[in-house]
């Protein structure tokens, strides 16, 4: 494989690249691209990937103990590298040893920096000399806590809480233009170094508090980038090889703290970063509680809580039951350690999503299936219990080891079945990943078809399937044009479906997916008073 070509006609300086064996270990950068072996389905490949972080071999007293002799390791074996396989999706960015690099194969270094001379012709007007980054953080926070005394309400301040990943708002939402991200990227990797730990932490520096300044100044406020900077064609092929949505340049760059995690008999590979306890980070196997999400670093550990752990199901009330499938409702303000450690677990799998520490504006329906040893949790969607866009869904999930069973679809038809009981048009709230958009978009189909084939006349408006369906006008304007259903006759707009489209329907139907059957629902929309609503810490 060939390393990528330059992504634009700018780019004009090769990277440069070091032959094979004319370099060792001990020089390898973060930024450089290396071919690493990977294990595959038809053997061990080498594959070329970068790499964006290098750390020592984290010992762990939970971990397990290396069988090496004493005085024989080598740097391949004091190291580790968090790489992003080249053409692969974020997803699988993963830690490596350092015996797995290929040192026989040829080294590409970072690009150089082209852009210095337009950074330098923009900071005339900046005084002589740049402090470090973490001292004019402080010395900018400082500045705007004097001139406001009282934090805004989108701005929470952390300052009484550990510099640690501990489930605190461990980020803020940051939207910049694209073409300030070059340079925020630039000028993050030259204080990784200093500022970024091992465990992802990038926006906090020493005394843990967080780097909020810009939303305090009017000066450092972004204008909103021109609608013909976005494409579609981009955006697609970003979310293809990124796997991310996360509009925050630190968002991305964090690295992932956990290995894998046992939930239950199963256990699988954690996908992104997720804020647990550093005591918890770079262990070979996180243990949680499949029943009340609780962690441990240990089996012992686990054990010694089911023990005495009593719980059998999500700590909520049953609203739906049918066959072996259930659904429970649960109130982020009645049971708040269950959803934060919830909110902990899905993040180890969404990365589009910001995770912050207040679960009580939020509802929580669990999807969990039933045997003779308890519900177990198959996955969720959370709930504003007062969104001002008709949000019918914040945040939906299902666990990797129940997914390609038809469990996505049925939480999003569940939802659509709490809108129809709520008399609403409901949505999605937006952006979706990579996987929810895929899932969303079949649902849409699958529902628009059977509605245009059940329809007796033959005849019927967009308004009425909004009305029946519950999904809003702009989804299902969306979908229809996806589908290239829209159809000019006679001086107006049908929809016309085509064979094509038939066919892959029928294929889908043929799946036989479980559905949701509405009079197995016991449930009426919760009604909530302004001292309920009032959510804080």
């Amino acid at each position: 494989m060939s390393p990528p070509t330059p992504s634009s006609a700018g780019d004009a300086t090769p990277p440069p690249i070091s032959p094979g064996g004319t370099y060792g270990i001990q020089t390898i950068t973060v930024g450089c691209k290396i071919y690493i072996r990977r294990p595959g389905p038809g053997g061990e490949e080498e594959r070329l990937a970068e790499i964006l972080s290098i750390r020592d071999k984290p010992v762990s007293a939970y971990g397990r103990k290396s069988t090496a002799p004493l005085g024989h390791s080598t740097p391949e074996d004091q190291w580790e590298f968090f790489v992003h396989w080249d053409s692969f999706n974020k997803r699988l960015d993963e830690w490596v040893s350092g015996s797995r690099l290929v040192l026989s194969r040829d080294l590409e270094w970072p690009r150089p920096k082209t852009n210095e001379g337009k950074k330098n012709a923009g900071s005339v007007h900046k005084a002589p000399g740049k402090a470090p980054r973490s001292l004019l953080k402080k010395a900018t926070t400082n500045a705007a806590m004097a001139a406001s005394p009282t934090p805004a309400p989108s701005t929470p301040m952390i300052g009484d809480y550990a510099p640690s990943p501990s489930p605190a708002p461990v980020s803020l939402k940051r939207k910049t233009r694209p073409d300030d991200e070059e340079e925020e990227e630039e000028e993050e990797e030259e204080d990784a170094e200093g500022d970024m730990d091992a465990e992802g932490e990038m926006d906090i520096d020493g005394e843990g508090e967080m780097e909020n300044f810009e939303l305090s100044l009017q000066e450092s406020v972004p204008e909103p980038p021109p609608l013909s900077s976005f494409s579609k064609e981009q955006e697609i092929e970003k979310l293809r090889t990124s796997g991310s949505m996360t509009q925050s340049v630190s968002e991305i760059a964090r690295v992932k703290n956990l290995n894998r995690l046992q939930i239950g008999k199963h256990e699988v590979d954690a996908w992104y970063f997720s804020p647990y306890p550093k005591e918890y980070a770079h262990l070979p196997v996180l243990y949680i509680c499949e029943f009340c999400l609780s962690f441990f670093p240990s089996p012992m550990m686990l054990s010694r809580h089911r023990l005495r752990c009593t719980l059998l199901h999500p700590p909520g009330n049953e609203i739906y039951r049918y066959e072996d499938i259930s659904f429970y409702e649960i109130d982020g303000k009645r049971q708040l350690t269950w959803c934060r450690n919830l909110s902990l677990l899905s993040k180890c799998f969404l990365d589009h999503k910001t995770l912050y520490y207040d679960v009580t504006p939020f509802m929580y329906y669990v999807l969990a299936r039933r045997d003779s040893t308890g519900c177990h949790m198959v996955g969720y969607f959370s709930k504003e219990k007062e969104s001002a866009e008709n949000y019918n869904v914040a945040c939906i999930l299902t666990l990797p080891q129940h997914q390609r069973h038809g469990y996505g679809k049925l939480l999003i038809e569940f939802s659509y079945e709490l809108s129809k009981k709520e008399q609403k048009l409901g949505s999605p709230e937006k952006p979706l990943s990579d996987l929810g958009l895929l899932g969303y978009r079949a649902y849409w189909a699958e529902i628009i078809i059977d509605l245009l084939l059940e329809c007796p006349d033959g005849e019927i408006s967009v308004d009425e399937i909004a009305q029946r369906t519950s999904i809003t006008h702009a989804d299902i304007m969306n979908t229809c044009t996806t589908l290239q259903l829209f159809k000019h006759f006679k001086g107006q707009h049908i929809l016309c479906l085509n064979n094509a489209v038939l066919e892959k329907h029928q294929k889908n139907k043929a799946k036989r997916r479980p559905r949701i059957h509405p009079e197995y629902l016991k449930w009426k929309p919760p009604v909530f008073t302004r001292d309920q609503l009032r959510f804080g810490w």
